[in-house]
Protein backbone atom coordinates (compact mmCIF):
# COMPACT_ATOMS: atom_id res chain seq x y z
CA UNK A 1 0.00 0.00 0.00
CA UNK A 2 2.79 2.35 0.92
CA UNK A 3 4.54 1.91 -2.57
CA UNK A 4 1.31 2.37 -4.56
CA UNK A 5 0.33 5.53 -2.33
CA UNK A 6 3.45 6.92 -3.20
CA UNK A 7 2.83 6.21 -6.93
CA UNK A 8 -0.63 8.00 -6.69
CA UNK A 9 0.72 10.79 -5.10
CA UNK A 10 3.45 11.27 -7.84
CA UNK A 11 0.97 10.91 -10.72
CA UNK A 12 -1.56 13.81 -8.92
CA UNK A 13 1.54 15.97 -8.24
CA UNK A 14 2.28 15.67 -12.07
CA UNK A 15 -1.07 15.84 -13.46
CA UNK A 16 -2.14 18.88 -11.14
CA UNK A 17 1.26 20.98 -12.40
CA UNK A 18 -0.09 19.90 -16.10
CA UNK A 19 -3.74 20.70 -15.90
CA UNK A 20 -3.08 23.75 -14.05
CA UNK A 21 -0.54 25.25 -16.40
CA UNK A 22 -3.49 24.26 -19.06
CA UNK A 23 -5.84 26.47 -17.05
CA UNK A 24 -3.28 29.36 -16.41
CA UNK A 25 -3.15 29.34 -20.35
CA UNK A 26 -6.34 28.79 -21.77
CA UNK A 27 -8.56 30.27 -19.19
CA UNK A 28 -9.15 33.94 -18.16
CA UNK A 29 -8.76 34.69 -15.10
CA UNK A 30 -12.29 35.08 -13.75
CA UNK A 31 -12.52 31.27 -15.14
CA UNK A 32 -9.82 30.32 -13.04
CA UNK A 33 -10.92 31.99 -9.87
CA UNK A 34 -14.32 30.71 -10.23
CA UNK A 35 -12.53 26.69 -10.99
CA UNK A 36 -10.13 27.09 -8.04
CA UNK A 37 -12.88 27.35 -6.05
CA UNK A 38 -13.63 23.29 -6.40
CA UNK A 39 -10.43 22.42 -5.94
CA UNK A 40 -9.64 24.56 -3.12
CA UNK A 41 -12.81 22.84 -2.00
CA UNK A 42 -11.15 19.29 -2.24
CA UNK A 43 -7.67 20.44 -0.35
CA UNK A 44 -10.07 21.69 2.24
CA UNK A 45 -11.84 18.88 2.90
CA UNK A 46 -8.85 16.38 3.02
CA UNK A 47 -6.77 19.20 5.36
CA UNK A 48 -10.36 19.22 7.83
CA UNK A 49 -10.01 15.26 7.38
CA UNK A 50 -6.44 15.52 8.57
CA UNK A 51 -7.45 17.88 11.66
CA UNK A 52 -9.95 15.47 12.64
CA UNK A 53 -7.60 12.78 13.02
CA UNK A 54 -4.37 14.34 14.24
CA UNK A 55 -5.46 15.52 17.57
CA UNK A 56 -6.40 12.37 19.26
CA UNK A 57 -3.93 10.74 16.86
CA UNK A 58 -1.64 12.80 18.53
CA UNK A 59 -3.03 12.62 22.24
CA UNK A 60 -3.66 8.74 22.23
CA UNK A 61 0.02 7.95 20.88
CA UNK A 62 1.79 10.30 23.24
CA UNK A 63 -0.01 8.99 26.37
CA UNK A 64 0.51 5.70 25.40
CA UNK A 65 4.04 6.13 24.74
CA UNK A 66 4.48 7.60 28.25
CA UNK A 67 2.83 4.74 30.04
CA UNK A 68 4.74 2.29 28.60
CA UNK A 69 7.95 4.15 29.04
CA UNK A 70 7.45 2.72 32.46
CA UNK A 71 8.65 5.61 35.13
CA UNK A 72 9.12 9.46 34.67
CA UNK A 73 12.73 9.25 35.12
CA UNK A 74 13.03 7.75 31.74
CA UNK A 75 10.52 9.78 30.61
CA UNK A 76 12.87 13.13 31.92
CA UNK A 77 15.94 11.34 30.20
CA UNK A 78 13.96 11.43 26.45
CA UNK A 79 12.74 14.58 27.25
CA UNK A 80 16.11 16.40 27.60
CA UNK A 81 17.57 14.79 24.70
CA UNK A 82 14.89 15.77 22.78
CA UNK A 83 14.91 19.18 24.07
CA UNK A 84 18.77 19.02 23.55
CA UNK A 85 18.49 18.51 19.72
CA UNK A 86 15.51 20.42 18.69
CA UNK A 87 17.49 23.62 20.04
CA UNK A 88 20.51 23.06 18.12
CA UNK A 89 18.71 22.09 15.22
CA UNK A 90 17.00 25.62 15.67
CA UNK A 91 19.82 27.53 15.88
CA UNK A 92 21.56 25.92 12.58
CA UNK A 93 18.58 26.19 10.55
CA UNK A 94 18.10 29.87 11.26
CA UNK A 95 21.69 30.69 10.96
CA UNK A 96 21.80 28.84 7.79
CA UNK A 97 19.16 31.20 6.44
CA UNK A 98 20.91 34.49 7.75
CA UNK A 99 24.63 33.25 6.21
CA UNK A 100 22.51 32.19 2.79
CA UNK A 101 20.68 35.18 2.06
CA UNK A 102 23.57 37.11 2.94
CA UNK A 103 25.69 35.61 0.75
CA UNK A 104 24.01 35.05 -2.37
CA UNK A 105 21.47 38.29 -1.62
CA UNK A 106 18.76 37.32 -3.61
CA UNK A 107 16.87 40.93 -3.28
CA UNK A 108 19.65 42.96 -4.28
CA UNK A 109 19.16 44.15 -7.66
CA UNK A 110 16.07 41.58 -8.49
CA UNK A 111 13.73 43.29 -10.57
CA UNK A 112 11.08 43.27 -8.01
CA UNK A 113 9.29 46.70 -7.34
CA UNK A 114 8.24 46.78 -3.48
CA UNK A 115 6.18 49.96 -4.69
CA UNK A 116 3.76 47.35 -7.55
CA UNK A 117 2.80 45.12 -4.18
CA UNK A 118 0.47 47.80 -2.97
CA UNK A 119 -2.63 46.89 -0.62
CA UNK A 120 -2.81 44.33 2.66
CA UNK A 121 -0.77 41.12 2.99
CA UNK A 122 -3.54 39.48 4.53
CA UNK A 123 -1.66 37.93 7.20
CA UNK A 124 -2.82 38.81 10.15
CA UNK A 125 -0.04 40.30 12.27
CA UNK A 126 -0.01 38.60 15.19
CA UNK A 127 2.31 40.18 18.29
CA UNK A 128 4.21 37.76 21.00
CA UNK A 129 7.04 38.23 22.98
CA UNK A 130 8.13 35.67 25.74
CA UNK A 131 5.44 36.14 28.44
CA UNK A 132 2.76 35.53 25.66
CA UNK A 133 4.40 32.65 24.02
CA UNK A 134 5.27 30.86 27.33
CA UNK A 135 1.35 31.68 28.74
CA UNK A 136 -0.02 30.41 25.74
CA UNK A 137 2.04 27.01 26.00
CA UNK A 138 -0.60 25.95 28.97
CA UNK A 139 -4.08 24.94 27.41
CA UNK A 140 -7.25 26.26 29.61
CA UNK A 141 -9.30 23.81 27.55
CA UNK A 142 -7.77 20.99 26.33
CA UNK A 143 -11.51 20.35 24.07
CA UNK A 144 -9.95 24.04 22.86
CA UNK A 145 -6.92 22.66 22.01
CA UNK A 146 -7.99 20.14 20.16
CA UNK A 147 -10.69 21.86 18.20
CA UNK A 148 -7.90 24.50 17.43
CA UNK A 149 -5.11 21.65 16.69
CA UNK A 150 -3.33 23.58 18.66
CA UNK A 151 -0.36 20.47 18.90
CA UNK A 152 1.89 22.23 21.64
CA UNK A 153 -1.35 22.41 24.34
CA UNK A 154 -2.20 18.96 23.54
CA UNK A 155 1.27 17.73 24.18
CA UNK A 156 1.03 18.98 27.38
CA UNK A 157 -1.91 18.10 28.30
CA UNK A 158 -0.85 14.58 26.95
CA UNK A 159 2.57 14.50 29.28
CA UNK A 160 0.37 15.46 32.60
CA UNK A 161 -2.57 12.73 31.76
CA UNK A 162 0.34 10.48 30.99
CA UNK A 163 2.04 10.94 34.01
CA UNK A 164 -0.69 10.53 36.09
CA UNK A 165 -1.68 7.44 34.60
CA UNK A 166 1.58 6.17 35.68
CA UNK A 167 1.56 7.39 38.97
CA UNK A 168 -1.51 5.34 39.98
CA UNK A 169 -0.85 2.18 38.70
CA UNK A 170 -3.20 -0.62 38.34
CA UNK A 171 -6.45 1.82 39.32
CA UNK A 172 -5.26 3.03 35.63
CA UNK A 173 -5.13 0.11 33.94
CA UNK A 174 -9.23 0.46 32.04
CA UNK A 175 -8.49 3.63 31.07
CA UNK A 176 -4.89 2.04 29.65
CA UNK A 177 -6.44 -0.35 27.69
CA UNK A 178 -9.06 1.93 26.05
CA UNK A 179 -5.98 4.63 25.24
CA UNK A 180 -4.20 1.44 23.73
CA UNK A 181 -7.58 0.92 21.83
CA UNK A 182 -7.93 4.38 20.82
CA UNK A 183 -4.22 4.26 18.84
CA UNK A 184 -5.40 1.09 16.77
CA UNK A 185 -8.41 2.74 16.22
CA UNK A 186 -7.51 5.98 14.91
CA UNK A 187 -4.86 4.26 12.80
CA UNK A 188 -7.37 2.77 10.76
CA UNK A 189 -9.22 5.62 10.22
CA UNK A 190 -5.38 7.50 8.77
CA UNK A 191 -5.44 4.42 6.66
CA UNK A 192 -8.73 5.54 5.43
CA UNK A 193 -7.96 9.18 5.31
CA UNK A 194 -4.99 9.01 3.25
CA UNK A 195 -6.19 6.82 0.49
CA UNK A 196 -7.79 10.38 -0.87
CA UNK A 197 -4.66 12.02 -0.66
CA UNK A 198 -3.24 11.52 -3.92
CA UNK A 199 -6.65 13.22 -5.02
CA UNK A 200 -6.01 16.31 -2.44
CA UNK A 201 -2.60 16.45 -4.09
CA UNK A 202 -3.69 16.80 -7.66
CA UNK A 203 -6.36 20.29 -6.39
CA UNK A 204 -3.48 21.76 -4.67
CA UNK A 205 -0.59 21.40 -7.31
CA UNK A 206 -3.48 22.47 -9.67
CA UNK A 207 -5.28 25.63 -7.66
CA UNK A 208 -1.67 26.60 -7.29
CA UNK A 209 -0.48 26.44 -10.74
CA UNK A 210 -3.78 27.93 -12.38
CA UNK A 211 -3.72 30.83 -10.40
CA UNK A 212 -0.18 31.96 -10.64
CA UNK A 213 1.23 30.01 -13.67
CA UNK A 214 4.78 28.50 -14.09
CA UNK A 215 5.95 31.87 -14.90
CA UNK A 216 5.70 33.20 -11.73
CA UNK A 217 8.99 30.75 -10.91
CA UNK A 218 10.86 32.72 -13.56
CA UNK A 219 10.04 36.27 -11.93
CA UNK A 220 11.25 35.15 -8.57
CA UNK A 221 14.06 32.32 -9.70
CA UNK A 222 17.02 33.88 -7.60
CA UNK A 223 14.80 33.97 -4.99
CA UNK A 224 13.27 30.37 -5.01
CA UNK A 225 16.35 28.49 -6.26
CA UNK A 226 18.54 30.65 -3.22
CA UNK A 227 15.83 29.24 -1.14
CA UNK A 228 15.64 25.32 -2.24
CA UNK A 229 19.56 25.49 -2.57
CA UNK A 230 19.46 26.41 1.60
CA UNK A 231 17.04 24.00 2.08
CA UNK A 232 19.46 21.01 -0.04
CA UNK A 233 21.89 22.21 2.63
CA UNK A 234 19.80 21.73 5.21
CA UNK A 235 19.64 18.09 4.65
CA UNK A 236 22.44 17.63 4.42
CA UNK A 237 23.54 18.92 7.33
CA UNK A 238 20.60 16.87 9.12
CA UNK A 239 21.37 13.90 7.85
CA UNK A 240 25.16 14.33 8.15
CA UNK A 241 24.58 15.30 11.88
CA UNK A 242 22.39 12.12 12.05
CA UNK A 243 25.47 9.78 10.46
CA UNK A 244 27.17 10.46 13.53
CA UNK A 245 25.13 9.25 16.30
CA UNK A 246 22.86 6.35 13.98
CA UNK A 247 25.69 5.64 11.56
CA UNK A 248 25.62 4.73 7.73
CA UNK A 249 21.55 3.59 8.55
CA UNK A 250 20.42 7.27 8.55
CA UNK A 251 20.84 7.24 4.73
CA UNK A 252 18.32 4.55 4.37
CA UNK A 253 15.55 6.47 6.87
CA UNK A 254 14.83 8.65 3.91
CA UNK A 255 13.47 5.97 2.01
CA UNK A 256 11.45 5.19 4.98
CA UNK A 257 9.95 8.43 5.34
CA UNK A 258 9.97 9.56 1.26
CA UNK A 259 5.78 8.79 1.39
CA UNK A 260 5.14 11.48 3.82
CA UNK A 261 7.73 13.98 2.44
CA UNK A 262 6.03 13.62 -0.97
CA UNK A 263 2.29 14.11 0.70
CA UNK A 264 4.15 17.32 3.15
CA UNK A 265 5.37 18.77 0.07
CA UNK A 266 2.28 18.28 -2.27
CA UNK A 267 0.06 19.30 0.04
CA UNK A 268 2.08 21.92 1.82
CA UNK A 269 0.95 20.38 5.51
CA UNK A 270 2.74 19.29 7.72
CA UNK A 271 -0.55 17.60 9.54
CA UNK A 272 -1.03 15.96 7.11
CA UNK A 273 2.47 13.78 6.80
CA UNK A 274 2.50 12.99 10.58
CA UNK A 275 0.05 10.17 10.42
CA UNK A 276 2.69 8.65 7.72
CA UNK A 277 5.84 9.81 9.41
CA UNK A 278 4.96 7.76 12.58
CA UNK A 279 4.14 4.68 10.73
CA UNK A 280 7.47 5.25 8.95
CA UNK A 281 9.13 5.49 12.30
CA UNK A 282 7.98 2.15 12.92
CA UNK A 283 8.83 0.35 10.72
CA UNK A 284 12.15 1.97 10.31
CA UNK A 285 13.17 0.61 14.14
CA UNK A 286 12.03 3.48 16.25
CA UNK A 287 9.68 2.16 18.94
CA UNK A 288 6.55 4.26 19.26
CA UNK A 289 7.10 5.33 23.04
CA UNK A 290 9.67 7.16 21.52
CA UNK A 291 8.14 8.10 18.25
CA UNK A 292 4.78 8.84 20.21
CA UNK A 293 6.89 11.40 22.55
CA UNK A 294 9.52 13.52 20.39
CA UNK A 295 7.42 14.16 17.22
CA UNK A 296 4.64 15.42 18.87
CA UNK A 297 7.31 18.04 20.14
CA UNK A 298 8.98 18.32 16.47
CA UNK A 299 5.82 19.84 15.30
CA UNK A 300 5.85 22.94 18.29
CA UNK A 301 9.75 22.91 18.58
CA UNK A 302 11.17 21.38 15.08
CA UNK A 303 10.00 23.17 12.28
CA UNK A 304 13.25 23.28 10.52
CA UNK A 305 12.61 24.35 7.24
CA UNK A 306 10.24 26.50 8.09
CA UNK A 307 13.32 28.36 11.02
CA UNK A 308 15.28 28.99 8.13
CA UNK A 309 12.27 30.35 6.10
CA UNK A 310 11.94 32.81 8.48
CA UNK A 311 15.13 34.45 8.40
CA UNK A 312 15.78 33.65 4.33
CA UNK A 313 12.38 35.97 4.15
CA UNK A 314 12.92 38.83 6.50
CA UNK A 315 16.28 39.59 4.94
CA UNK A 316 15.18 39.48 1.40
CA UNK A 317 12.54 41.78 2.08
CA UNK A 318 15.05 43.69 3.95
CA UNK A 319 17.23 43.68 0.13
CA UNK A 320 14.28 44.70 -1.68
CA UNK A 321 13.29 47.78 0.49
CA UNK A 322 17.30 48.65 0.03
CA UNK A 323 17.19 48.57 3.84
CA UNK A 324 21.02 47.58 5.57
CA UNK A 325 20.56 45.25 8.67
CA UNK A 326 23.37 45.77 10.39
CA UNK A 327 24.97 42.00 12.22
CA UNK A 328 23.47 43.23 15.46
CA UNK A 329 20.37 43.68 14.27
CA UNK A 330 19.73 40.62 12.43
CA UNK A 331 21.23 38.48 15.64
CA UNK A 332 18.68 40.07 17.26
CA UNK A 333 15.71 39.53 14.45
CA UNK A 334 17.38 35.41 14.78
CA UNK A 335 16.86 35.75 18.83
CA UNK A 336 13.16 36.89 18.04
CA UNK A 337 12.29 34.31 15.52
CA UNK A 338 13.61 31.91 17.72
CA UNK A 339 11.20 32.53 20.39
CA UNK A 340 8.33 33.82 18.73
CA UNK A 341 7.89 30.62 15.88
CA UNK A 342 7.08 27.99 18.99
CA UNK A 343 4.04 26.66 19.69
CA UNK A 344 3.06 28.39 15.86
CA UNK A 345 2.44 25.20 14.35
CA UNK A 346 -1.22 25.31 13.89
CA UNK A 347 -1.69 28.97 13.01
CA UNK A 348 -2.21 28.75 8.78
CA UNK A 349 0.94 30.01 7.07
CA UNK A 350 2.36 30.37 10.70
CA UNK A 351 5.32 30.87 9.20
CA UNK A 352 4.51 34.19 7.46
CA UNK A 353 2.55 35.22 10.82
CA UNK A 354 5.85 35.15 12.63
CA UNK A 355 7.38 36.90 10.20
CA UNK A 356 4.73 39.71 9.79
CA UNK A 357 4.90 40.16 13.81
CA UNK A 358 8.96 40.94 13.58
CA UNK A 359 8.85 42.89 10.32
CA UNK A 360 7.41 46.19 12.55
CA UNK A 361 10.11 45.65 14.92
CA UNK A 362 12.53 46.18 12.39
CA UNK A 363 11.41 49.18 10.10
CA UNK A 364 10.53 46.48 7.36
CA UNK A 365 7.56 47.23 4.66
CA UNK A 366 5.08 44.96 4.47
CA UNK A 367 5.16 44.88 0.48
CA UNK A 368 7.81 42.91 0.42
CA UNK A 369 5.27 40.38 2.20
CA UNK A 370 2.60 40.97 -0.14
CA UNK A 371 5.63 40.52 -2.82
CA UNK A 372 6.57 37.02 -1.79
CA UNK A 373 2.83 35.82 -1.17
CA UNK A 374 2.90 35.08 -4.90
CA UNK A 375 5.49 32.32 -4.69
CA UNK A 376 4.80 31.20 -0.95
CA UNK A 377 2.56 28.22 -1.69
CA UNK A 378 5.47 26.70 -4.10
CA UNK A 379 7.94 27.87 -1.03
CA UNK A 380 5.78 26.28 1.63
CA UNK A 381 5.90 23.05 -0.14
CA UNK A 382 9.64 23.26 0.67
CA UNK A 383 9.79 23.77 4.06
CA UNK A 384 7.19 21.34 4.95
CA UNK A 385 9.22 18.38 3.38
CA UNK A 386 11.73 20.05 5.62
CA UNK A 387 10.39 19.72 8.47
CA UNK A 388 9.56 16.10 8.12
CA UNK A 389 13.10 14.90 7.31
CA UNK A 390 14.19 17.20 9.99
CA UNK A 391 12.00 15.54 12.85
CA UNK A 392 12.26 11.97 11.80
CA UNK A 393 15.85 12.38 11.97
CA UNK A 394 15.35 13.94 15.61
CA UNK A 395 13.18 10.51 16.25
CA UNK A 396 15.50 8.47 14.91
CA UNK A 397 18.50 10.08 17.05
CA UNK A 398 16.93 10.30 19.69
CA UNK A 399 15.87 6.52 20.02
CA UNK A 400 19.42 5.47 19.27
CA UNK A 401 20.60 7.65 22.21
CA UNK A 402 18.36 5.44 24.25
CA UNK A 403 19.73 2.48 22.73
CA UNK A 404 16.23 1.56 21.59
CA UNK A 405 17.06 1.86 17.69
CA UNK A 406 15.50 -1.87 16.66
CA UNK A 407 15.87 -3.66 13.49
CA UNK A 408 14.10 -2.24 10.17
CA UNK A 409 11.39 -3.43 8.41
CA UNK A 410 11.20 -3.66 4.74
CA UNK A 411 10.49 0.14 3.76
CA UNK A 412 7.37 -0.66 1.47
CA UNK A 413 5.73 -3.29 4.08
CA UNK A 414 2.61 -2.47 5.85
CA UNK A 415 2.99 -2.42 9.83
CA UNK A 416 2.41 -6.00 11.12
CA UNK A 417 -1.22 -6.45 12.94
CA UNK A 418 -0.93 -8.28 16.78
CA UNK A 419 -3.35 -11.39 17.06
CA UNK A 420 -6.07 -11.49 19.02
CA UNK A 421 -5.21 -12.86 22.23
CA UNK A 422 -1.59 -12.52 21.97
CA UNK A 423 0.17 -11.00 24.99
CA UNK A 424 3.08 -9.01 24.64
CA UNK A 425 5.85 -8.15 26.60
CA UNK A 426 5.40 -4.13 28.11
CA UNK A 427 8.02 -2.51 25.98
CA UNK A 428 5.86 -2.77 21.83
CA UNK A 429 7.66 -3.65 18.90
CA UNK A 430 5.08 -1.40 16.76
CA UNK A 431 1.81 0.86 16.99
CA UNK A 432 -0.06 -2.41 16.44
CA UNK A 433 0.60 -3.72 19.12
CA UNK A 434 -0.34 -1.48 21.80
CA UNK A 435 -3.99 -2.69 21.99
CA UNK A 436 -2.67 -6.11 23.73
CA UNK A 437 -0.17 -4.96 26.49
CA UNK A 438 -0.73 -5.27 29.82
CA UNK A 439 -1.32 -2.53 32.28
CA UNK A 440 1.16 -0.48 33.74
CA UNK A 441 2.90 -2.03 37.26
CA UNK A 442 2.29 0.02 39.95
CA UNK A 443 5.64 2.09 41.75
Amino acid sequence: MAKRLTLYIMIGLVLGIVVGAIMHASMTPEAIVEANKFFKMITDIFLRLIKMIVAPLVFATLVAGIVHMGDTKSLGRVGAKTIGWFLGATVVSLTLGMVLVNWLQPGVNAGLDLASATGSSGIETKHVDMYTTLTEMVPKSIVEAMANTTMLQIVIFSVFFGVALTAIGDKAAPIVRGIDSLVEVMLVVTNYVMRVSPVAVFAAMTKAIAANGLGVLVTFGKFIGSFYLGLGILWLLLIFAGFLVIGPRIVSLIRYIRDPILLAFSTASSEAAYPRTLEALDRFGVPPRIASFVLPLGYSFNLDGSMMYMTFASIFIAQLAGIDLTFGQQVTMLLTLMLTSKGMAAVPRASLVVIAGTMAQFGLPEAGLVLILAVDQFLDMGRTGTNVVGNAVATAVVAKWEGALDKPEPPDQEPPRAPSGHMHEPQPDSFHDYAELPPPRTG
